[in-house]
């Protein structure tokens, strides 16, 4: 940490009168989801994030350049900054001295003054004080005027009072926590997870360093962030492998109207659209005014362009015509945050549209002026884009009819269920005819509907969806859900709340399970985050001795039987390895993988969609360098291969 020798005038005027008090703090430890989105992973990352939110507070005002967060034991974790550190003087209100009132009274911070931070994140100022009532302990240390001061907590109150630990020639704070286990019912910080939100933290802070240490692991492990080029670097980043389609990032950073906007964007090879938004450093992911402003004006700006140069034919460019191929983000910091919900997934300020309008429209003609070749590049790739959306809206008007939106004209193959009530039924998408044929017998008609699907279906990572839709089991596929696809979607339609894919246990079985993840990713991706889609788990081996029969599902649990068996003096044990659904008689799959009493389902869920992104660009798209890499890397680790 940097030294410093003296008090600035600007730490004497940061006191405990600019602490602000709103109200008390019980009802967090009553209702924690409230306060942090959940009791789950997110949940207890979301500690760190507050804690971090302060110290980045500093870093925004100008007065920290350094971060660190250290994992220094499996529970505990450290937050410490070199900026100012909280005041320490007693409160006028509370009484107390700032420190205490600012980690147990919730709604207590200097951010509602804004006389001390003019922006600032941080759960609306609640979030250090939510950390400490979820922690079973907790300990604060300040560095201010040249003395070190301490205090410890447990669960929102105070175990110490407020006690000087000698002299410390730096400023700056440190929080340390253990999260409470009655809250969380697992405490198991990720690292990878950490090191994400540190990386878009530093992009987003340009010129300060985070530094992260894992000290649960010997040698500890550290890294270190920090990046000059703000959201330009950011980009660079987000493609990542992808192979840009145009050689400048458009970028700008300007102040206007109080706010502060940065944006910057690159298109990309690839069709798919990213776009990440922030707000005071907060990651947005429902998006707000802010990312509504910036579309509207890549949609004006790119359409003035085009027209000015005679670039279009017939009519102007849709918003889905500019975005496709996307990597962009936006960044604003705002006076006074409204945002939508305490977890902050939506920015509701509506003066953010109109400057982020002005600012992106303006500085974007002018890089298209200046960037005649991008320019051309973009507003080509838009028109591709345009002509592909025609032709996939011609696509889906001839498969998607009113009479078979409302399934009135099913597909043959699909064997349906009696239910119309789709929080009962559950389709099943089956590999082949032969293992649609038994699971046709097995299942209970009542609920349970099977699709057979016949070989690979297209891999729709490398398709436009005109193409996508002129695939029969694709088409079957589409019919049968009944929410149709691409902009016609409604998950209010969709037939059956439980989707089951069940293929193979061997490669075939995987790669066409992936090619099914593919599809339902990138066209049907509300269906994952609703949870309705699912993984069969059939059996690898049926294990038979006398009448007794196990199923294993694993190399492991068939050892695990198999010597239980010997143990207890059975006799010959017949092992059967089933190479296929098919292999199964209709009983057999119906006890194994049907029957909702004894099946296992594995729900499919998306944590981290750009990592998944990444994933299926490597796996199913159109390079071959990244996919060969990836095989590699994680080889392996593959057990039980069947070539």
């Amino acid at each position: 940490m940097p030294r410093r020798k003296q008090t600035s005038k600007r730490e004497e005027e940061y006191t405990a009168k600019d602490i602000f008090v709103l109200k008390g703090l019980e009802p967090v430890r009553q209702r924690p989801a409230m306060y942090i989105g959940s009791t789950g992973s997110e949940g207890l990352h979301h500690l760190i994030w507050e804690c971090l939110d302060n110290a980045i507070d500093e870093a925004m005002a100008g007065y920290a350049k350094n971060i660190e967060v250290e994992l220094v034991k499996e529970n505990r974790v450290r937050v410490s900054d070199d900026g100012r550190g909280i005041p320490v003087d007693i409160h006028p209100e509370t009484k107390k001295s700032a420190l205490e009132t600012v980690m147990t009274t919730l709604h207590a911070g200097a951010k509602f003054g804004r006389k001390v931070y003019q922006v600032s994140g941080g759960l609306h100022g609640v979030g250090i004080s939510v950390v400490c009532a979820l922690s079973s302990w907790m300990k604060a240390e300040v560095c201010r005027q040249g003395v070190k001061y301490y205090q410890e907590y447990s669960k929102g109150k105070p175990k110490t009072k407020l006690k000087k630990a000698g002299k410390c020639r730096q400023t700056g704070t440190t929080v340390i926590f253990e999260p409470d286990e009655e809250i969380f019912r697992q405490i198991k910080f990720e690292r990878k997870k950490i090191l994400n939100h540190l990386r878009r933290q530093a992009y987003l802070t340009k010129g300060v360093r985070i530094k992260f240490i894992d000290s649960t692991k010997t040698p500890p492990f550290e890294y270190t962030f920090y990046f000059e080029g703000g959201l330009k670097s950011y980009i660079k980043y987000l493609i990542g492998s992808n192979v840009p389609l145009h050689p400048n990032v458009f970028y700008v950073s300007k102040e206007k109207d109080g706010i502060l906007v940065e944006a910057a964007f690159q298109y990309t090879q690839e069709r798919e659209c990213w776009e990440e938004s922030f707000a005071n450093n907060i990651y947005t992911g429902d998006g707000g005014t802010h990312l509504t402003g910036f579309r509207a004006a890549l949609t004006r700006v790119l359409n003035d362009y085009a027209k000015k140069n005679d670039l279009l034919e017939g009519e102007g460019l849709t918003g889905q015509d500019v975005r496709e191929g996307l990597s962009a983000a936006v960044s604003v910091k705002v006076p006074e945050p409204q945002f939508e919900g305490q977890t902050k997934t939506k920015l509701g300020n509506p003066e953010v549209r109109t400057v982020v309008e002005s600012v992106v429209s303006e500085a974007l003609g002018d890089f298209l002026e200046r960037n005649p070749q991008d320019a051309r590049i973009i507003i080509n790739n838009c028109i591709l884009t345009q002509k592909a959306r025609k032709a996939a809206k011609a696509a889906r008007q001839t498969v998607l009819r009113k009479g078979v939106l409302e399934g009135l004209s099913l597909p043959g193959k699909l064997a349906d269920c009696s239910t119309k009530r789709p929080e009962e039924a559950e389709l099943f998408i089956v590999e082949g005819d032969s293992a649609g044929g038994s699971a046709k017998q097995a299942r209970d008609r009542r609920f349970q509907a099977i699709l057979p699907l016949r070989g690979k279906i297209l891999n729709v990572e490398r398709a436009r969806l005109d193409k996508i839709l002129s695939s029969q089991e694709i088409k079957a596929l589409v019919i049968a859900l009944g929410c149709a696809i691409a902009q016609d979607f409604d998950i209010n339609k969709l037939r059956y709340h439980r989707i089951i894919i069940m293929t193979d246990a061997d490669v075939d079985g995987a790669h066409i399970r992936t090619l099914l993840l593919t599809l339902f990713y990138r066209y049907f991706r509300p269906v994952i985050e609703k949870g309705y889609l699912y993984i069969a788990q059939p059996p690898l081996y049926r294990i038979q001795t006398g009448k007794t029969i196990k199923y294993a599902y694993s190399e492991e649990e068939k050892e695990k039987i198999v010597k239980e068996l010997q143990k207890s003096g059975a006799g010959k044990i017949e092992i059967q390895r089933y190479k296929g659904l098919g292999e199964m008689n209709p009983d057999q799959l119906w006890e194994t993988t049907m029957d909702p009493e004894k099946r296992i389902l594995l729900r499919v869920t998306v944590e981290d969609a750009k990592e998944a992104d990444r994933i299926f660009d490597i796996l199913m798209g159109k390079e071959v360098l990244p996919r060969k890499k990836f095989i590699q890397a994680y080889a392996r680790s593959v057990k039980n291969l069947d070539i």
